[in-house]
C-alpha cells in the first residue's frame, strides 16, 4: 500500500443499510490489512455498543473508543476523536443502518450524523446475497438522503466473483459510485451472534488466524489502495483535543483512591472514556475477577461492577462463595459501589439462566433476575434522581439499556426517560454511596456523577481494615 503520513485527518467510516450487513467483519479485516502493511491505525465505534470495540482491540492491541452523539455534543465528540490520535489512518465503524439515530427515526446520533460531524467519507457495505438489480434501488435511496455527499464507495458483501463482475459495471454506470470490491460467502469467516450481538472475541476459536484470513481475502478482492485514497481526501478537521472530560484541577499530592473493577469473561463491558474519567478524578483502578479470584483486592475503597455476560457464567460466579461473601460484606458495611446491567444482575439474590437453571448470587439486591426472551426497555435513556445524591439537582446522566434479562426489583430511586417519545419509568437502587441499575452509563455525560463517587470512596476505609 502507498505511504501516508501520520494524520487523524486521514479517515474513513464503514457503514451499512442495516445491522447484520457485515460492518464488523469488514472493519476488522480492514484494520488487520492496514496493520499488515505497517500502518498505524486508530479505531472507533459509533454508538453505545461494547462488543464491536472488543474486536477492534483484539486486532490493534489497544482500546477502541466509542463516539456517541447522544452521550456527548458535537464539539466534545470531535475532541474525543482527535485526542491522542496520531495514527496514519482512523477507521470508524458505524452503527445499525446508516441513518438510524435516536429511536430509529431521527438522524441525530446516527452513523451518518457522526460522519457529518467528523466530515468523514463513508464506504457503504451492501449485503447483496439474494439480491439482483434491486441493489440499484437501495444504493440510489441511500445516496438520495446523503445531503453531505459523504458516501464515496461501496463494498458488496456475500457476493460471488461472477455476480460481482456484472454488478460492478451496472452500479458504476447507473449510479456513478465507485465499487471498491466484494467479500464472498465464506462460512469459515463469519462472526456468530447471540442475543446481545456478536460472540465475544475470546469465544471465537483461533480468532487471530480468522482475522488474518479475513484480511487476506480483502487484499485479494477489495481495492484497498483506492479506499486509502478516499480516506486521504477527508477535509482537515478543526477541534480541540479532549483526552478526558475535565474534572477541574486535581491535586497530584492527594493519594489515589483504589477502586476495585470487576473484569473477566463475565464482566467486560466498559466504555474506555468512563475508565479514563475515573482515573482523571483520582482513581487507581484495581482489576479483579469475580469468577476466579478468591477475595476482593486489598486496600480498595470502592467497587465498580460493569456489564457483560454473567448469565453465561452463573455457575462459576455462584460457586465462588468467598468472593460473593466479600462483596456482600463490603457493600452492606457501606463501601461505595457502582453496578450496571450484568454487575447489577450479579448483586441479586438469584440469577435464572435462559435454560431455567437458578443460581445464588451476591444477595445485596433483594430480588431475582430472569431471562425474558426479548429486549427489555431497549435504547437510550436519561436518568434523573428523585433525591439528590450523585447528581446536581434536576440534572441527569445519560446511558443505554440493552438486555434480555429483567429483575423482580429494578429499584425506584431514579426516573429513566427515553429521549424520543418521552416514555419514563422508575429504576435504580440508589443512596449516597450506591448506584445500582440496568443502564450502561456514560460518565462523561455528567462528570459530577464520578466526582461524587470518588469523594465518597475517599471517605471509606480501605478494604483490609474491615
Amino acid at each position: 500500500m502507498k505511504e501516508i503520513q501520520n494524520n487523524p485527518h486521514n479517515r474513513i467510516m464503514i457503514a451499512a443499510p442495516h445491522s447484520g450487513s457485515g460492518k464488523t467483519l469488514i472493519t476488522c479485516g480492514l484494520l488487520q490489512a492496514l496493520l499488515d502493511s505497517g500502518k498505524s491505525v486508530a479505531a472507533f465505534k459509533c454508538g453505545p455498543d461494547y462488543i464491536d470495540p472488543l474486536f477492534h482491540e483484539r486486532v490493534l492491541g489497544v482500546p477502541s473508543k466509542n463516539l456517541d452523539l447522544y452521550f456527548t455534543d458535537e464539539k466534545t465528540t470531535r475532541g474525543l476523536f482527535l485526542a491522542e490520535n496520531e495514527s496514519q489512518i482512523s477507521v470508524v465503524e458505524g452503527v445499525m443502518g446508516l441513518y438510524d439515530g435516536l429511536g430509529g427515526i431521527e438522524e441525530r446520533a446516527s452513523a451518518y450524523h457522526l460522519a457529518k460531524v467528523l466530515q468523514t467519507p463513508i464506504i457503504l457495505v451492501i449485503d447483496v446475497h439474494g439480491m439482483g438489480r434491486s441493489v440499484l434501488a437501495e444504493v440510489k435511496g441511500f445516496l438520495a438522503m446523503d445531503t453531505g455527499h459523504l458516501i464515496q464507495g461501496l463494498i458488496l458483501n456475500r457476493c460471488s466473483v461472477n455476480f460481482y463482475e456484472q454488478l460492478k459495471g451496472m452500479i458504476e454506470k447507473e449510479v456513478g459510485l465507485a465499487v471498491l470490491g466484494y467479500f464472498p460467502v465464506r462460512k469459515d469467516l463469519q462472526f456468530q451472534s447471540r442475543h446481545l450481538g456478536l460472540q465475544l472475541p475470546d469465544e471465537i476459536r483461533d480468532l487471530q488466524e480468522v482475522l488474518e484470513r479475513i484480511a487476506d481475502q480483502m487484499k485479494e478482492t477489495i481495492d484497498l489502495e483506492t479506499l486509502l485514497g478516499i480516506a486521504g481526501q477527508a477535509a482537515d478537521l478543526e477541534g480541540e483535543k479532549i483526552g478526558h472530560i475535565c474534572m477541574g484541577g486535581q491535586d497530584t499530592a492527594i493519594p489515589k483512591v483504589k477502586i476495585g473493577v470487576a473484569r473477566d469473561a463475565a464482566f467486560c463491558f466498559y466504555y474506555a472514556d468512563n475508565l479514563r474519567l475515573l482515573e482523571a478524578a483520582g482513581a487507581e483502578l484495581c482489576y479483579f475477577s469475580p469468577m476466579d479470584d478468591g477475595h476482593l483486592p486489598k486496600g480498595i475503597q470502592g467497587l465498580l461492577l460493569g456489564g457483560g455476560y454473567p448469565e453465561l457464567y452463573a455457575k462459576e460466579l455462584s460457586e465462588n462463595l468467598s468472593m460473593r461473601q466479600d462483596i456482600r460484606q463490603a457493600v452492606t458495611q457501606g463501601m461505595p459501589i457502582l453496578a450496571e446491567c450484568g454487575g447489577f444482575m450479579y448483586l441479586h439474590k438469584t440469577l435464572e439462566t435462559k435454560e431455567g437453571e437458578r443460581y445464588k448470587m451476591v444477595g445485596v439486591v433483594d430480588g431475582d433476575c430472569h431471562y425474558t426472551g426479548h429486549l427489555v426497555r431497549f435504547g437510550y435513556v436519561g436518568i434523573t434522581e428523585k433525591e439528590t445524591n450523585f447528581l446536581s439537582e434536576a440534572d441527569q446522566i445519560r446511558g443505554h439499556e440493552f438486555h434480555y434479562y429483567d429483575s423482580s426489583d429494578n429499584g425506584r430511586d431514579c426516573i429513566a426517560k427515553k429521549p424520543v417519545g418521552g416514555r419514563s419509568w422508575e429504576c435504580v437502587h440508589e443512596n449516597q454511596k450506591q448506584f445500582l441499575g440496568f443502564a450502561h452509563l456514560y460518565y462523561p455525560s455528567n462528570p459530577v456523577f464520578v466526582q461524587h463517587f470518588i469523594e465518597e470512596c475517599r471517605r471509606e476505609k480501605a478494604w483490609q481494615e474491615y
